[in-house]
């Protein structure tokens, strides 16, 4: 197949190049700020302004619903929406850029690897992963702050509100756990390090259900919109209106399942396990100050109460387990806490009043 049909198939058709002096502007800004958000990748600005602004870029149409820029592997070219601004037009371009730093490819021009995402022979694994990481460095690096967005009956923080908004909350929380530099370190060079802590943390079983829930969860978003657009066609109505209607309240239905089946998964995984970990009461007070400030991170909806019970749960947990090391000398005991000291205040309390009516 040609590249031009591989186009066509996504519905991009190339209208013009795009001028040299936009190409300059825009890969010289992205570079810069590439260099400034990333400093720990060690990225060069002269030898990354030069690799990005040697790639090809086009002028194209481009369905509406998709994004604004697409990069594309096969040709190793950019093709960005026609009638898009050159501010607005490198905004998008720093996902896309991001993506063209982070291929690896075979001596004959085959993709293996998308930093997170591995091509297999006979299937892609992470690619929605990878988009939620890329958009969320890429929001990073664009300066973009967060904002609490409304997708699906579902209200969250995101710093992406219109690009992957899901997946970047999604990878946030996951990012929350690892640590955001191991993330950027695997997305830009596809090093494991970033699943390997994941799996370490949560399970590789877990990990795998997260990373294929990511995955639905962007193609069911990818159908919604197509049926969108034939739903918004002048050709569209009638019974066949209803139709479409009814499929696409199915996938939003599906999208808002698989988004709190999957944060689920990750803090309670996360957060089981490493309550497992506990041996001091400093342990506790970390625990317990990582499990609240995880709240930051969450989607909520009007029905979505399992987080607050999760959290309820937890805390009581924590209770038993301060006691249980209290009364284990073989354990060590942190006495320095705050939470520590009322603990210890409110059992001396108990016990002179059991020996005072003794």
């Amino acid at each position: 197949m040609s590249i031009e049909s591989d186009l066509k198939k996504d519905g991009i058709k190339v209208i013009r190049p795009l001028d040299t002096l936009s190409i300059n502007t825009i890969s010289r800004n992205i570079a810069e700020k590439l260099c400034k958000t990333f400093p720990d990748q060690n990225f060069i600005f002269q030898n990354l302004f030069i690799a990005l602004s040697r790639i090809p870029m086009y002028i194209a149409e481009i369905p509406d619903g998709f994004a604004e820029a697409t990069y594309f592997y096969k040709n190793s070219s950019m093709y960005f929406k026609d009638g898009t601004s050159l501010d607005k037009l490198e905004n998008f371009a720093m996902h896309e850029f991001i993506h063209y730093l982070q291929e690896i490819k075979d001596k004959k021009g085959h993709l293996l690897k998308l930093g997170l995402c591995d091509f297999g022979d006979l299937k892609i694994c992470g690619m929605a992963l990878n988009e939620g990481a890329v958009q969320l460095m890429a929001s990073k690096a664009n300066g973009s702050n967060e904002e609490i967005v409304k997708y699906y009956g579902i209200s969250f923080p995101t710093t992406s509100p219109s690009y992957y908004p899901m997946l970047c909350n999604l990878v946030k929380q996951m990012s929350y756990i690892t640590g955001e530099s191991v993330l950027y370190d695997s997305t830009f060079y596809g090093s494991s390090s970033f699943k390997e802590s994941l799996v370490s943390s949560c399970g590789l079983n877990n990990f795998l259900k997260i990373q294929n829930n990511l995955d639905k969860i962007m193609e069911t978003e990818e159908k919604e919109i197509k049926f969108n657009n034939i739903l918004m066609s002048d050709k569209c109505e009638g019974m066949k209106a209803q139709k479409i209607a009814k499929k696409i309240e199915a996938y939003k239905v599906k999208i808002r399942k698989l988004f709190f089946e999957t944060q689920d998964l990750i803090y309670s995984s996360y957060f089981n396990n490493l309550y497992n970990k506990i041996l001091t009461t400093a342990d506790i007070d970390e625990y317990r100050l990582k499990l609240y400030n995880y709240k930051n991170f969450i989607g909520i909806s009007d029905n979505y109460s399992n987080f607050n019970e999760f959290y309820i749960d937890k805390m009581m947990d924590l209770d038993n387990k301060y006691e249980t090391i209290m009364n284990n000398t073989n354990l060590v005991t942190v006495n320095n806490s705050k939470i520590s000291v009322f603990f210890k205040k409110l059992k001396a309390i108990l016990s002179a009043t059991v020996e005072f009516k003794s």
